[in-house]
């Protein structure tokens, strides 16, 4: 067989491999084909994990609780309304009262509606402001838990997006490694190259697979994590939409700032708390002062249950009381109560101030990470273009005999590390861009 010949079936060999062997995504990702006929964006996963979270759920019952300590708080202020009955039997002697001297006969009788009210409690006015402040600060800790509920699901959405393009990565790799192989055995069967390079091939290619079955082991643990967040029972059978390509501009920083602090839950639960503890300074205070009371009986107390005595006489009347408490001694407990709140609120005051600041801190950190993201990706495409050039001259070259095996796999792990890279580049600006949106409360 004469070289030219040999060359020429080489070249038609090398060809009708790399049709049975193209490759699977040479566009972007996805190498992962449908495995269910749910499909789950950023969207309707936070909408689900929502759905499904138990500390979310704690969080509203929280808020629940709070709102019934507010309502009762509330209720406090308003009259309120009693039946009293009550029955005395006192041991007779022959006298009139009985035994005991204090009650007014062997029987008596009583059967009254009370009304109570508060007339002056500042002590009840502190505790419903009080009980306001934890209502709004119960709510302002499950949106902090709705925060980081999203920030959770959208690194695992990410991770598992990523974890199916780096697996559609691998699945290109070992395809580019088993058109290493043919054309090696090619090669060799034209006394090209030696075995060597067929056994070089070899290697690229079963390291191929094995990275394949990680990569693979990698999106499967990676759904199990998102999964559970997801849904109530472990399901997967849902498929992930892939948005990684779709990079959204970066706004301003001085965009986000107003935003970050009118939005924050932190800030919100962070300022409540400095409402409540000044309402419990309030609480403490109002033990230096007096409190005033009314009450209004109407009804029976009697020896007979009846509504007239033998006489005739009317035993149905009336009786007002109002009760003025004046605290006078009680060995400084009220002022040491009043220090202890107040040193409550001094605390609540440094969270606050502290958290202004890491508000501030995280959200300048977010936007340099999302930055630094967003300016490497254009040098990451670039590579990976250079490395699919790479690869194709070297190839060339390869079968040409100008290179060696080895400058070959060189060339085919480079295009893997640039696939790998910019895909993870991708994640990176999108997971960075969803922090910034998170923090600014569009999440």
């Amino acid at each position: 067989m004469s070289r030219t010949r040999a060359q020429g079936q080489l070249i038609a060999l090398v060809a009708f491999c790399w049709t049975l062997t193209a490759p699977i995504s040479a566009q972007g990702p996805p190498a992962i084909a449908d495995q269910g006929k749910v499909i789950i964006d950023v969207k309707n996963a936070l909408e689900r994990a929502r759905e499904n979270s138990p500390q979310l759920q704690s969080a509203s019952l929280n808020v629940e609780l709070a709102r019934e300590d507010r309502s009762q708080a509330r209720a406090s202020f308003l009259p309120s309304v009693s039946s009293f009955n009550q029955y005395i039997y006192t041991q007779g002697n022959g006298t009139p009262s009985g035994v005991f001297v204090a009650n007014d006969g062997v029987h008596v009788y009583s059967s009254q509606a009370v009304v109570h009210q508060e007339l002056y409690a500042p002590g009840r006015l502190a505790e419903y402001r009080r009980t306001a402040a934890a209502q709004a600060l119960a709510e302002a800790r499950k949106d902090i838990a709705a925060r980081g509920l999203t920030s959770t699901v959208i690194q695992s959405y990410y991770a598992a997006v990523a974890a199916q393009r780096r697996h559609a990565n691998s699945l290109q790799a070992l395809s580019d490694a088993r058109h290493l192989v043919v054309i090696t055995e090619a090669l060799e069967a034209g006394g090209e190259v030696a075995h060597s390079d067929v056994v070089k091939a070899q290697l690229v290619w079963q390291q191929g697979q094995r990275d394949a079955g990680e990569a693979r082991l990698s999106v499967d643990k990676a759904r199990v994590v998102l999964a559970v967040l997801l849904f109530p029972d472990y399901r997967d059978d849902f498929t992930l939409v892939d948005d990684l390509d779709s990079v959204d501009p970066l706004p301003s920083f001085d965009d986000l700032q107003a935003p970050a602090r009118e939005t924050s839950p932190e800030l919100r639960a962070a300022e409540e708390g400095v409402r409540q503890e000044q309402s419990g300074v309030a609480m403490a205070r109002s033990a230096y002062l007096p409190s005033l009371s009314f009450d209004y009986f109407f009804g029976i107390n009697a020896n007979q249950f009846a509504a007239h005595d033998p006489e005739g006489n009317n035993r149905l009347g009336s009786v007002a009381q109002a009760s003025l408490t004046i605290p006078v001694w009680n060995w400084w407990a009220t002022k040491s109560k009043i220090r202890q709140a107040d040193l409550r609120r001094r605390q609540a005051q440094l969270d606050l101030v502290l958290t202004q600041r890491q508000i501030m801190s995280n959200l300048r950190s977010s936007y340099f990470e999302a930055q630094s993201a967003l300016a490497q990706l254009d040098s990451l495409r670039r590579s990976l273009e250079l490395s699919r050039e790479s690869l194709r001259l070297t190839d060339l070259r390869y079968q040409a005999g100008e290179v060696t095996v080895l400058e070959m796999t060189d060339a085919h792990a480079t295009l893997v590390q640039a696939r790998n890279a910019y895909d993870d580049g991708l994640a990176r600006y999108r997971l960075a861009f969803a922090n910034l949106q998170t923090l600014i409360g569009n999440y």
